[in-house]
């Protein structure tokens, strides 16, 4: 029976057009270009100007690679626009162009570009109004600047909406298991590392195959991987957060609260399993420091922490599987397979539990390392195990559920108010 972690193929094995089909990045390319010559194209015939760039630039800026964020995008940069043209058509009509006039004009633009909360496009504002300002005839290049600026916003958007963005959430799903494989792999070279001490020398390679005792700079480099995994699960959390605004607003896609769910909940496991790694390899730097380049547990129990540690690898890319795979067929064949390697990992954590048991009565200095190791490892068995995701589930449904009912009652209330008045 194949391994859980071979069930996945790692992007860099597809072909490279499948690759750049599923690049966020070549994606976006394709499309802002696309868009950005097509709001050019109609800027030139309704806009007044003799080479209209404001259009394509506010297309590139607005075009985004979900739907969502585009919409979010052109209100923003429209808003920016408008508020910057009507500052400066005030300024210009009480003080001209003077070099006091144009600080305040930045400083004005600046100052209420935050309260009208435009983001990023805070700049846009004072940037609007110097160019307007800047001019003789102000109103014609206001209004000329505005009708650019919302042909780019509304090309983009209709781009998006005609041609609706990909669902981005199988790469993040590929991102997800690609951070599981990764702690999978810190895990299998800890366990080598629990048993090399004990490696028996290759007879055509000598006896300078066998490996010496594991010093602490080899644990300490295990802790520096495990921190680490803390880069890598920020790069996912980009990943997730651009498939959740791509499962918005998108007509494709049925149940998206249930699938940004699922994997959002799934990288807050594995991201609480690379925390508890870490302190798992600080308790083994801490252990190896204090035994001076020796090993660090007797042969049976570095194998049996080995088997555990190995298991638990397993543990960690099935239930990646599992909450990224689509079809009922493939998570009931990795819920099967989480069972399955879960059982084994506590059935190996259990027997290393009765050997480091007697570890600690024959050095009972380490104690409280022995227990740390246990304890680390039951942690990461918890946090994997299918009830208690279950229940996480429930729970997250359940505070979406009354986080909508509380808008709708917010939204009832307003509209009750309005007729109230009216």
């Amino acid at each position: 029976m194949p391994r859980p972690s071979d069930w996945f193929v790692h992007p860099r094995r597809w072909p490279w057009w499948q690759r750049w089909r599923r690049d966020p990045f070549v994606v976006q390319t394709v499309r802002s270009t696309a868009a950005a010559t097509l709001s050019y194209v109609v800027a030139l015939q309704l806009s007044a100007e003799p080479a209209p760039l404001t259009a394509p630039l506010t297309a590139l800026l607005v075009v985004q690679v979900t739907l969502y964020s585009t919409l979010k995008t052109s209100l923003r940069r429209v808003n920016s626009v408008v508020v910057g043209v009507l500052i400066a058509i005030a300024f210009s009509a009480l003080v001209g162009l003077t070099w006091w006039s144009l600080a305040l004009v930045i400083l004005a633009s600046l100052v209420v570009g935050r309260f009208v909360r435009v983001e990023e496009f805070i700049p846009e504002v004072a940037i609007s109004a110097m160019l307007v300002l800047g001019v003789t005839q102000v109103a014609n290049t206001a209004w000329d600047r505005v009708l650019e600026t919302l042909i780019g916003a509304v090309v983009g958007l209709l781009f998006n909406v005609l041609l609706v963005p990909p669902v981005w959430v199988d790469t993040a799903g590929d991102s997800i298991v690609d951070l599981a494989r990764r702690m999978r792999q810190l895990l299998l070279d800890i366990g080598e590392e629990l048993t090399d001490p004990y490696r028996r020398p290759d007879p055509e390679r000598g006896p300078e195959s066998a490996a010496s005792p594991a010093p602490a700079e080899r644990a300490v480099a295990r802790l520096h991987e495990a921190r680490l995994l803390d880069n890598d699960v920020a790069d996912v959390d980009a990943a997730l957060r651009q498939a959740e605004d791509s499962l918005r607003m998108n007509p494709r896609v049925k149940e998206g609260l249930l699938h940004r769910i699922v994997l959002r909940t799934g990288l807050d496991t594995l991201e609480i399993c690379a925390v508890v790694l870490r302190v798992l390899t600080r308790t083994l730097t801490d252990l190896a420091k204090d035994r001076h380049g020796a090993a660090l547990f007797r042969e049976e129990t570095a194998e049996a922490l080995q088997e555990t540690v190995r298991h638990l690898a397993d543990v960690l890319v099935t239930f990646a599987v599992l909450v990224t795979s689509h079809s009922s067929a493939g998570s009931e064949r990795a819920e099967g397979h989480l069972g399955e390697e879960l059982r084994a990992a506590r059935a190996a954590r259990d027997r290393a539990a009765g050997m480091l048991r007697s570890e600690a009565e024959d050095d009972p200095g380490h104690w409280q390392l022995y227990g740390a190791l246990l304890a680390e490892i039951d942690r990461v068995l918890d946090e994997l195990d299918p009830d208690h995701r279950g229940r996480r589930l429930m729970e997250e449904l359940d505070r979406h559920t009354r986080a909508r009912e509380e808008r709708r009652r917010r939204v009832t209330s307003l509209a009750t108010r309005a007729r109230r008045v009216s």
